[in-house]
């Protein structure tokens, strides 16, 4: 029982950041300058919704039409406020720069931790990868868009200038290379960068909303946003794009009172995100004022076309600069995630070459070879695109369900194994609510795993069939074979001395 006690006591320390995570079993190397409000920023910034509504939104209109997107983001925002409840609840408990990867060896019994912790670190790491080079692909798609969109038009209607995949790809690997010099600043530097993110991110939105309703001629009405619906596309398939709810809890070592903030950045990220994402998606529904045209749009997204309408060349032109933005900056942010939970996995030798992926800059005083070993991993990803759209699109939409499923695997792993495994409760708990959220989370991303690996259209065909179950089995299969085959001899099974009184 004092042993207990005391496990208890050193779970819920606020004021002594260091004396926690060595008792988690790493030592303090990198600099704790992350606050309150720059840990909340980019928990907020991660998710991006001005960015991600608008490169996504064609998706759920194609597919179910107005009343599909408004309600499938409104129900999707509750389910994932229950997801990242329950992912802050389990980090709290353990708050290092592995996240759910490290907690996943304080939830299942000793003998299984090394496959689990594996297992769960890999599909991390590739789920944050492909969102990173998604992200840039789709900062490169929205600035090819934005030429598109002042290209000039010709007398049939089209638009003088039409990017190929080349462009498309090698400006995306050039956005991934500016990512990778933000993300090489001083932990200072970075508290400094993203304090505002969050704040331009919700600004804006606010600020683009109100311009699209106030210039918008001859709007929909609310009877046709709000209950329209189509099934275009053989069977209803939404895709959801809010997901990477532990990105924040990477930051955790370099975070004050990581303990605590962490996991309420994280639920508050959600929150905030989640309106604002329904406030754009609704706004944009409404100004869908000639649907055929926008949807089948030659500026490549409809959202851009909708600008167009409302504000004109310059106008249009202004609005998406501040998407853009915001996709950039959400860019930013999941690649600071990616990096620390690279540095992460290769101190515990998750990686090849770990030793080198681990080390500490001495100048910037953050792990600057992880840095770039994701802008050249999320490079080759996106160099795929030069000869397939399809199959970096089926890498694409591996993200959500590799993060998502990888979270879910925890929780259910909790659960299982509670009675044989002790676990001890951080700052933030959720109490006698916790079992049925982890519920409601694990069924929720079950169901929308099984959606997102379906294909866009009836029949399915070798043209419109959804590849990212064929590339989510290629990447279990290399993990599980290069496990069996000799990760198992060198990975460090490495256990918090919090269990250890």
């Amino acid at each position: 029982m004092a042993a207990l006690s005391r496990q208890r006591v050193m779970a819920t320390v606020e004021d002594d950041d260091e004396r926690l995570l060595a008792r988690m079993g790493y030592a303090q190397e990198l600099r704790r300058e992350f606050t309150q409000w720059s840990t909340v920023s980019h928990a907020i910034s991660i998710l991006g919704v001005l960015g991600s509504v608008p490169a996504t939104f064609g998706s759920p209109i194609t597919a179910g039409g107005p009343a599909t997107a408004v309600w499938a983001w409104l129900i999707g925002s509750t389910m994932a406020l229950c997801i990242a409840s329950s992912v802050a609840e389990l980090v709290s408990a353990y708050p290092t720069a592995g996240g759910m990867y490290f907690v996943a060896k304080h939830v299942v019994p000793p003998e299984h931790v090394a496959v689990w912790a594996w297992v769960i670190g890999w599909s991390n790491f590739l789920g944050q990868a492909a969102g990173v080079a998604s992200l840039a692909y789709s900062v490169s798609q929205m600035v090819l868009a934005a030429a598109v969109m002042t290209s000039g038009q010709r007398a049939d209607g089209s638009y003088s200038f039409t990017p190929n995949a080349l462009q498309t790809v090698l400006l995306a690997i050039l956005v991934l290379c500016l990512f990778g010099v933000i993300c090489s600043l001083t932990t200072k530097a970075l508290h400094r960068i993203v304090l505002w993110f969050a704040p331009i991110n919700i600004l804006a939105s606010v600020g683009i909303c109100i311009a699209l309703l106030v210039l918008t001629p001859n709007k929909q009405s609310a009877k046709w946003v709000f209950t329209e619906v189509t099934d275009g596309s053989g069977f209803l398939s939404v895709a959801w794009t809010m997901t990477d709810y532990d990105g924040t809890t990477h930051m955790s070592e370099e975070t004050h009172d990581a303990a605590i903030r962490g996991p309420v950045a994280i639920r508050l990220a959600i929150l905030v995100s989640g309106l604002v994402g329904w406030m754009l998606t609704v706004t944009f529904c409404f100004c869908l004022t000639e649907y055929d045209a926008i949807v089948n749009t030659t500026a490549g997204l409809p959202v851009a076309q909708i600008f167009l309408n409302a504000g004109g060349r310059a106008g249009g032109t202004a609005m998406w600069f501040f998407v853009i933005l915001i996709q950039f900056f959400t860019g930013c942010s999941a690649m600071l995630a990616n990096a620390r939970m690279t540095y992460a996995f290769a101190r515990d030798n998750g990686l090849p070459f770990s030793d080198h992926w681990s080390k500490i800059n001495p100048h910037t005083g953050t792990p600057l070879n992880a840095v770039w070993l994701v802008v050249a991993f999320c490079a080759c990803l996106d160099l795929l695109g030069i000869g397939s759209t399809r199959t970096i699109y089926s890498i694409f939409n591996v993200t959500a369900p590799a993060l998502d499923l990888s979270y879910v695997a925890v929780i259910v792993a909790r659960r299982v194994y509670e009675h044989r495994v002790p676990f001890v409760d951080g700052p933030y708990t959720m109490g006698r609510w916790s079992k049925p959220v982890n519920a409601v989370a694990c069924s929720w991303v079950l169901f929308i795993s099984v959606i997102l690996f379906f294909p866009a259209a009836w029949p399915v065909d070798a043209e419109n069939m959804n590849y990212a179950v064929c590339v989510a089995a290629a990447i279990a299969l290399f993990s599980f074979g290069w496990w069996w085959m000799s990760a198992h001899r060198h990975f460090q099974n490495r256990r918090s001395l919090l269990l250890e009184g």
